[in-house]
């Protein structure tokens, strides 16, 4: 074969791997569906999430810059098909390759168990927020972004919806979310709702920020939240 008839090749290759590699935001089966339908056990859910705990904090709160989300308090169901996407390879995060997988966590069980025991944590009092506060203009116009086109899916709260798989995103650390936010705006999520693509796609980045700081300062339920910013989780005494 020909040098340049090789090159070819490769690059006709290079750009059908990515397309063949992306799968349905929502394809029936797999391993998501396996989690949802096992009865949790939270005992082992704790051992499960002493692997997630080095990066997510034993309180699961994550960390303000974004690096890492919270994810106390998240929705069972929505973690169990976030971590299954990453586990089939249809959303890329390297960082949790190594850990996500069932060599390093376990199978199906595993998934149900952690995801549960993640939902019971309660969510940080103090999430990182974007710089604008009530009663600015841009909080006000974040506050309009949100209600024209989020609502709908994530709610009068950002509670987001278990049976949709839509997330909780109250209480989330805003550069967390301005980047993931961006990332499905530009089409990089490839596991991304293309429902959301769709609504957000024509949004700036300074609309990105405004809505985002908007969520960011969604009050979460007192009854959600730890008893203050330094609360440790009794489980990792």
């Amino acid at each position: 074969m020909k040098k340049s008839t090789l090159l070819i090749l490769t690059a006709l290759l290079l750009t059908i791997m990515p397309l063949s590699a992306q799968q349905h935001w929502m394809n029936e089966g797999g391993e998501r569906e396996n989690a949802l339908n096992l009865k949790p056990d939270l005992e082992n859910g704790l051992d499960v999430f002493e692997v997630c705990s080095g990066c997510h904090l034993p309180e699961g709160w994550g960390s303000k810059e974004g690096t890492f989300p919270q994810i106390a308090g998240q929705l069972a169901p929505v973690s169990i098909k976030q971590l299954a996407d990453i586990r089939e390879l249809n959303r890329d995060n390297p960082t949790m390759y190594p850990f996500a997988l069932p060599r390093s966590i376990g199978g199906p069980q595993a998934l149900a168990d952690v995801v549960a025991y993640m939902e019971n944590l309660p969510m940080n009092p103090d999430n990182g927020k974007g710089e604008w506060a009530a009663g600015t203009s841009e909080f006000k116009q974040g506050k309009k972004l949100y209600l024209d086109n989020c609502i709908q899916c994530h709610g009068n709260t950002g509670e987001g919806d278990a049976t949709k798989f839509y997330p909780l995103i109250q209480g989330q650390h805003y550069n967390y979310m301005l980047r993931q936010f961006e990332w499905i705006r530009d089409g990089k999520r490839r596991n991304a709702n293309p429902d959301m693509v769709k609504q957000i796609v024509g949004f700036s980045d300074k609309d990105m920020q405004m809505v985002i700081n908007y969520v960011s300062r969604i009050p979460v339920p007192k009854e959600k939240l730890a008893p203050s910013a330094d609360w440790l989780n009794p489980d990792f005494d």
